[in-house]
C-alpha cells in the first residue's frame, strides 16, 4: 500500500462521516494557527507525511516548516506551523500526531544503532515485523533513521529461513527448489538463506547460487568465524538477539548487515502535540 492510500484509508478510518465535535462546536469560517511542539529528544520523522495529510484534509491549509525529516529534536522545538480553517487542522490533527509521534520514534531507534555501529562496514536492516498496513511509512522512518530497508514483503526477494528448509527437506533441496521456481517463472529474485550453525554456514557455501546467508543467533565470536569462512562470496547479515549492549561487537565482526527488528515493533513514540496560538 503505498503512502497516499494509507492517508486516504486513514482519514477514512478516523473521520467517517465527519469530525462532528469540531463542526458542532466551532464557525464553519473560523481560522487557525497551530504549531507542532516537540516533547522529547531524537530525530524527526514524518513532516512530509504532516504536509500530505494537510493537504488531503484541505489543499487550502498552508504549513510553514522550520525543522525538516532527519533533524535532530529536543523538548521545546517547534517542528512547524499549520494555518487554516480551524475545523480542517482540528480533523488532520491526531492523524498527523499518530503518523509522527511512531515514526520519529522509529527514526531515533534506528539512528542510536546507527551512531553505536559507526566506523565498521555493517549496515542496520529493518525487518517484516511491522504494523500491518503501515509497513511503507514504518519503512521510511528507518530510512530518516540512517537504516536500511530489508525487503518489503514476500514479493520482493526470496528469504528461506529454518521452517522452508525443514519443510523443503533441507538446505540443498530448498535451494534447488527455488532456483527451478525462478527459473520456470522468470523470476530475477536475489536469494537469502538462514543458517542456523556452522555446518550450515559450510553446506551453503559448498551449494552456493545464493546471495546473502543470514547468520541467525550466532554470538559475535561465531559471526566471526563465518564471515572468514564465507569470504565474501557472498553477502553476510546477523540476527537475532541483538541489542544496543552487543551490537557494537556484531559489527566489528566484519558481517554486512545486521537486521534489527526491534526498531519497527518495539520502540517508544517520541512526545509531541499540535497546540493552538
Amino acid at each position: 500500500m503505498n503512502i497516499d492510500e494509507i492517508i486516504r484509508h486513514a482519514l477514512a478510518e478516523d473521520i467517517g462521516n465527519g469530525d462532528h465535535t469540531s463542526l458542532s462546536c466551532i464557525p464553519k469560517n473560523a481560522k487557525g494557527k497551530a504549531r507542532l511542539l516537540i516533547k522529547d529528544s531524537g530525530i524527526l520523522a514524518g513532516v512530509d507525511i504532516a504536509q500530505k495529510v494537510f493537504n488531503k484534509v484541505d489543499s487550502d491549509l498552508k504549513v510553514n516548516i522550520f525543522l525538516k525529516d532527519r533533524s535532530k529534536i529536543k523538548k521545546g522545538d517547534i517542528a512547524f506551523t499549520v494555518e487554516g480553517s480551524s475545523i480542517s487542522i482540528l480533523s488532520a490533527e491526531r492523524l498527523v500526531l499518530n503518523f509522527m509521534q511512531r515514526m520519529s520514534g522509529i527514526a531515533s531507534a534506528t539512528h542510536e544503532l546507527v551512531e553505536l555501529i559507526k566506523g565498521t562496514k555493517a549496515k542496520i536492516l529493518d525487518t517484516r515485523k511491522t504494523t500491518p498496513l503501515l509497513r511503507e511509512i514504518e519503512k521510511m522512518a528507518v530510512r530518516i533513521g540512517g537504516g536500511y530497508n530489508h525487503r518489503m514483503g514476500l514479493y520482493d526477494m526470496i528469504m528461506i529461513k529454518d521452517n522452508h528448509i525443514d519443510f523443503a527437506g533441507g538446505i540443498e533441496p530448498a535451494i534447488n527448489s527455488t532456483l527451478q521456481y525462478l527459473k520456470t517463472n522468470k523470476l530475477n529474485l536475489k536469494i537469502e538463506i538462514e543458517a542456523r550453525n556452522i555446518d550450515n554456514v559450510k553446506e551453503i557455501i559448498a551449494i552456493g547460487n545464493i546471495h546473502r546467508i543470514m547468520l541467525d543467533n550466532f554470538s559475535p565470536i561465531l559471526i566471526k568465524e563465518a564471515v572468514k569462512l564465507i569470504d565474501n562470496k557472498f553477502e553476510t547479515e546477523a540476527s537475532g538477539g541483538i541489542t544496543k549492549e552487543n551490537i557494537k561487537a556484531y559489527a566489528e565482526s566484519g558481517v554486512d548487515f545486521i537486521s534489527v527488528g526491534a526498531i519497527t515493533h518495539h520502540i517508544k513514540s517520541l512526545d509531541m502535540s499540535l497546540k493552538a496560538f
